[in-house]
């Protein structure tokens, strides 16, 4: 017998069913004053004492507590409701893997995301300014890093399949002493996180180079051919069987690359470093984790400018009570911002919170290498930057200025500000998005 969560698509099946059947009487007091309650502090609060459960693995307390939360949540209700719904999934299905005699989670640690095409992808990065943000600021600094260079190549490491491109482009074909030729190197594969796209990295180069020549930008894209990576698809079928970096990172080299003297080298980095492992392969002073390694290899290719781009927050604690923490108090803002302009039956509206999601299942349901969200903030980034000898590159006016005009297109609840170096997206005054550019030698945006 199952019996079924309200407000999303999985179902837990219990050895004691009637658990779910539980009369308030039952529930401890703390837990009853928060049935019905919407209050974030509360489902706070229940996310956690769930959480304690599982790590005692106290199934009954869990299973109350879930029962509550299941009232509260509703993938069709306000804000809050729409992200409970997502932590209780995540919540059930650590369940199902703590405790698997107790409890089965069906289908609960694989979604099956819809292909978009390229125009649908083109909608889901306008829909609010998560992703446009890096990729203004971003831009801005690349174009103003490579004023004056004839031949500009970018290896680009991002997981929005080049939509950031064709806007650089636009602004490169207008420079006033003419575009330079343009060289974009991609990997063969990403890892597996939406946004998911229905067409080849080949296919999305091929439309890049007919913009180019549209625009009369002479132009080249080549990828990152490898074959101990699997393709999208094995790694699609394989959900959180682990993305293997090091393979990738034996082929940045000079010759493989094929990086030319005469040409400005960007790295483009854009939710991208937190998906490599910041685990230590040894225990002496000289093993780096993949994360540092990473690094060390692009800085030896001599970059003009280096750009990283991510979510500002810390989701990388071995703790699952700090990251529920963390995580419910930073990811509650895309629901809230969707919430101001999309009806809550928007199918936009529900494909886009699905994706945040997965990424919740991911930080809340999994340890160890299954767990690849290992965000860390914009301030342990620079000091990661700064430590592998690497120097802030303010952004300047013009691109503030780029930025504020991208925010004045959507919700008055986004903004910017400055935190040193970097420059931060905000909703109601929260930090969301971060950006910053890094260069081996000063450089002056």
């Amino acid at each position: 017998m199952k019996s079924e969560l309200r407000g999303n698509n999985a179902s837990i099946s219990l050895q004691n069913p009637s658990l779910f059947d539980t009369q308030q009487s039952s529930i401890t007091g703390a837990l009853r004053g928060c049935l019905g309650s919407l209050d974030g502090a509360c489902i706070e609060k229940l996310l956690l004492h769930c959480a304690s459960a599982l790590e005692r693995n106290d199934v009954t307390l869990a299973q109350q507590i879930m029962w509550v939360l299941n009232n509260v949540a509703s993938s069709v209700g306000d804000p809050n409701q729409r992200l409970t719904s997502w932590f209780l999934r995540a919540l059930i299905s650590r369940a199902s893997r703590v405790c698997p005699t107790t409890m089965d989670f069906n289908g609960g640690s694989t979604f099956h995301r819809r292909l978009m095409t390229v125009t649908e992808l083109a909608g889901y990065v306008d829909l609010i300014p998560w992703h446009r943000f890096g990729f203004c600021a971003s831009n801005s600094a690349i174009f103003n890093a490579v004023q004056g260079y004839p031949k500009v190549h970018i290896l680009d490491f991002s997981i929005t399949h080049c939509m950031q491109w064709p806007t650089l482009i636009d602004a490169l074909a207008k420079r006033a002493e003419g575009p330079p030729s343009l060289r974009i190197t991609v990997p063969s594969c990403r890892p597996p996180v939406p946004p998911l796209l229905n067409v080849s990295t080949e296919d999305v180069g091929h439309r890049l180079a007919n913009f180019a020549k549209f625009r009369d930008v002479p132009f080249e894209f080549h990828v990152i051919e490898d074959p101990c990576l699997p393709s999208s698809g094995e790694i699609l079928s394989k959900e959180y069987s682990g993305f293997q970096f090091e393979s990738l990172l034996s082929h940045l080299t000079y010759s493989k690359l094929d990086l030319r003297e005469d040409e400005a080298l960007v790295i483009n980095c854009q939710n991208w470093i937190r998906y490599l492992s910041d685990e230590r392969k040894g225990n002496t002073a000289h093993d780096s984790s993949l994360r540092d390694a990473f690094l060390h290899i692009i800085k030896g290719l001599n970059p003009r400018i280096i750009v990283v781009v991510d979510e500002d927050s810390d989701l990388s604690a071995s703790s699952l009570t700090s990251r529920i923490t963390t995580c419910f108090n930073y990811l509650w803002i895309p629901f809230d911002a969707l919430e101001t302009f999309l009806p809550k039956d928007s199918s936009q509206r529900v494909e886009y919170e699905s994706d945040i999601g997965h990424k919740i299942e991911n930080i809340i349901s999994f340890e160890g290498f299954q767990r690849i969200e290992k965000l860390e903030s914009g301030a342990k980034l620079s000091q990661r930057m700064k430590n592998a000898g690497f120097f802030g590159v303010p952004f300047c006016e013009e691109t503030i200025t780029e930025v504020k005009s991208l925010l004045d297109e959507h919700a008055s609840g986004w903004g910017m500000k400055r935190e040193e170096d970097m420059l931060v997206l905000t909703w109601k005054g929260h930090n969301s998005v971060f950006a910053t550019a890094w260069a081996l030698t000063g450089l002056e945006d």
